[in-house]
C-alpha cells in the first residue's frame, strides 16, 4: 500500500516523469493534474508535513470552482463564506456570477491535506525532510540531488517544476531572471492566545495601520507604523517587537498574549522573465513574489498549477501539440503581471501613510459604483481571465473564458453540471440543445468527451452553442447557431482540435465535425 509520504527513499536513484520541488498548495495542486493526465510525479519537499503555521487562509471563486470541478469540494465540508474582501484595505463586495461567489476561509494547512490525499491517491510519491542541493540538466532529462534523513538522493525527471516559493531553491540553482523591487515596507503579523482586542478592519491610525480578529479564542493582529521601511530578516521577528510596535500605532499593551505564531511580510514585487527554462519550469510563489494581499498569492499559484498540468502530462505523454507548452507562459506570466500591478496598486494604498487618504476616499467613491466593483472583484476572484485562446479574434463572449458553472439536462436524459463534466480531466465538447449521437468516433482519442445537453432556464449559457473546453476549463473554441439553428464554424473547431489537443492516431472519416450540428433549442 502507498504512503502518504516517504521520509526516507527506498532507492537513491529515483526517476519520473515529473518532479516537483515544493509540497505546497501549488505543488500539490500541480501532482494533482499531472496524475489525472497520466504522468508520474514524484514531489520532493523538506517539510515533515503539511504546514501547521497559520498562513494564507482564503480560497477565492475561481479556485473554488476548480476544486468543484475536481470534485475536491465535498471532502472540505462546511467552509465559511464572506462576500466582503478589501482593495487595498477598502472594502469590496466580491460577489460575482458563480457557483461559490465571494470568498471562503480555509487554513492552508487543511488545503495542503486536501490536495496531498487527493494527488496520493491518484499515484503521486512524495518525498518530505529532503532538500534540493543541486540540479543539472540534459538534453532528454534532469537530475536532481537532495539531502535527506537517509542521506543524498538523485532524482531523475523528464521534467522539473520549482513550486519552492517565494526563496525558491530551484531559482537560485539555475540563476533564473527574477526582475522586480524588493521590499520598501512590512507589515508584523502574530496569532496570539490570551488577549482580548478590539476588532479591527484595516484601521488606520495616526502612527500606522492596525488589524485584529479573533477566532476560535486566537487573535491574529497585523500592523505598520506608517514610514517605517522593510527590514532585513534572516527569519521571523520577535513577538517584542511586535508587541512594540502594536503599542506605539494602537495604545493597546498585548504583552500578556502568548504567540502562537509570529511572522513579517514586505510589499516585494518580482516576476520570472520566463515560466520556463529548458526542461525545468515554475509555478506559485517560485514564479512571482508579491505581498499576500487578500490572499491572491495562495489563488494565483493553485491556478498557475491547474493551467500547467494538463500541458506538462500531455508533453509527456508525448502527444502535446506543437506550442502547447509554450502557452503554459504565456497565459499565466500575462496573469500574474496584472496580479501583481494590482496588488502593487494596494500595497501602496494600504501601507501609505497619510499623503494617500485623498486618493483612498476617490477609490472607494468609484468602488461605489457596479461596473468598477467587478472589474475589481474579477480580478481578485480569478473569475476576469480572459486568455488569448483563437488564432483569429473570436466574437463570441464565452471564448477564452472559463466555463460558467451551470445545471444541464443531458440530451439523453438526467441531469448534470458543467463542473461534473470537467472531472476526468479531459476535453469538452459541449452541444447545447444537440445530440452528438451515441458514437465518439475520433473525439476519445482526442482525449475530448463529447457531451449534448440542454442548460436549464437560469444558465448562464447560450442554447444552440457549441464550446470546445480545455480541461482547464477554458472555452478555446466556441460556436452560435445561425439562422437556420445550425453552426457553421467547423473548420475553426478543426483548427482549435490541432492546436489544443493530441490528433487522433487514425480518424475515421464517417465521423467528422459535420456530424456535430447544433439546433436551436425548442
Amino acid at each position: 500500500m502507498r504512503r502518504d509520504h516517504r521520509d526516507t527513499a527506498a532507492d537513491a536513484l529515483l526517476t519520473t516523469d515529473v518532479l516537483v520541488v515544493g509540497a505546497g498548495p501549488a505543488g500539490l495542486m500541480l501532482a494533482c493534474e499531472l496524475r489525472t493526465g497520466g504522468a508520474d510525479v514524484l514531489v520532493l519537499d523538506q517539510r515533515p508535513g503539511p504546514t501547521t503555521e497559520s498562513r494564507a487562509s482564503t480560497l477565492h471563486a475561481r479556485t473554488m470552482e476548480i476544486f468543484d470541478s475536481r470534485g475536491l469540494l465535498e471532502e472540505l465540508t462546511t467552509v465559511p463564506r464572506d462576500p466582503k474582501g478589501h482593495f487595498g484595505g477598502i472594502g469590496l463586495d466580491l460577489t460575482l456570477p458563480s457557483s461559490h461567489p465571494g470568498q471562503w476561509k480555509v487554513p492552508q494547512g487543511r488545503t495542503e491535506e486536501l490536495l496531498q490525499g487527493r494527488a496520493v491517491a491518484l499515484g503521486a510519491v512524495l518525498l518530505r525532510r529532503h532538500q534540493l542541493v543541486a540540479l543539472s540538466e540534459g538534453p532528454d532529462d534532469v537530475t536532481a540531488e537532495a539531502l535527506g534523513p537517509g542521506g543524498p538522493v538523485r532524482i531523475t525527471a523528464r521534467h522539473l517544476v520549482g513550486c519552492d516559493g517565494e526563496d525558491s531553491t530551484v531559482r537560485r540553482l539555475i540563476g533564473a531572471e527574477f526582475p522586480g523591487r524588493d521590499a520598501e515596507r512590512e507589515l508584523l503579523r502574530a496569532d496570539v492566545s490570551g488577549i482580548d482586542t478590539p476588532d479591527r478592519r484595516f484601521q488606520r491610525l495616526p502612527e500606522g495601520l492596525a488589524i485584529s480578529a479573533t477566532r476560535d479564542a486566537i487573535t491574529r493582529v497585523m500592523v505598520h507604523e506608517f514610514g517605517r521601511p522593510a527590514q532585513q530578516r534572516s527569519g521571523a521577528p520577535e513577538f517584542a517587537e511586535i508587541v512594540d510596535a502594536w503599542q506605539r500605532v494602537t495604545g493597546e499593551d498585548i504583552s500578556h498574549g502568548t504567540p502562537l505564531w509570529v511572522n513579517a511580510f514586505g510589499d516585494a514585487n518580482r516576476q520570472l522573465a520566463r515560466y520556463l527554462h529548458g526542461r525545468i519550469l515554475f509555478a506559485g510563489d517560485a514564479a512571482h513574489q508579491q505581498m499576500p494581499s487578500g490572499g491572491q498569492a495562495l489563488n494565483l499559484g493553485v491556478q498557475d498549477a491547474f493551467n500547467l498540468g494538463w500541458k506538462l502530462a500531455a508533453e509527456v505523454r508525448g502527444d502535446a501539440p506543437e506550442g502547447l507548452l509554450d502557452s503554459y507562459h504565456t497565459e499565466r506570466h500575462a496573469v500574474g503581471a496584472a496580479v501583481l500591478a494590482n496588488i502593487r496598486a494596494q500595497a501602496q494604498l494600504l501601507l501609505g501613510g497619510p499623503e494617500t487618504e485623498p486618493v483612498r476616499a476617490v477609490l472607494a467613491e468609484l468602488i461605489a459604483l457596479d461596473g468598477v466593483r467587478a472589474h475589481l472583484a474579477g480580478m481578485i476572484s480569478g473569475l476576469g481571465i480572459r486568455y488569448d485562446v483563437a488564432d483569429t479574434d473570436g466574437g463570441h463572449p464565452l471564448l477564452g473564458r472559463r466555463l460558467p458553472p451551470a445545471a444541464l439536462e443531458l440530451v439523453g436524459g438526467g441531469t448534470t453540471t458543467t463542473a461534473e463534466l470537467l472531472r476526468g480531466g479531459r476535453g469538452l465538447l459541449l452541444c447545447l440543445g444537440a445530440d452528438p449521437g451515441p458514437d465518439r468516433g475520433p473525439w476519445s482519442e482526442h482525449r475530448v468527451d463529447l457531451v449534448g445537453a440542454r442548460p436549464a432556464p437560469d444558465a448562464p449559457l447560450r442554447a444552440g452553442d457549441t464550446l470546445l473546453v480545455r480541461p482547464d476549463g477554458h472555452v478555446c473554441w466556441a460556436a452560435g447557431p445561425d439562422d437556420t439553428g445550425a453552426s457553421t464554424d467547423f473548420d475553426g473547431l478543426r483548427i482549435a482540435l490541432r492546436r489544443w489537443f493530441p490528433a487522433p492516431a487514425a480518424p475515421a472519416p464517417q465521423h467528422t465535425t459535420e456530424n456535430v450540428v447544433p439546433v436551436a433549442a425548442r
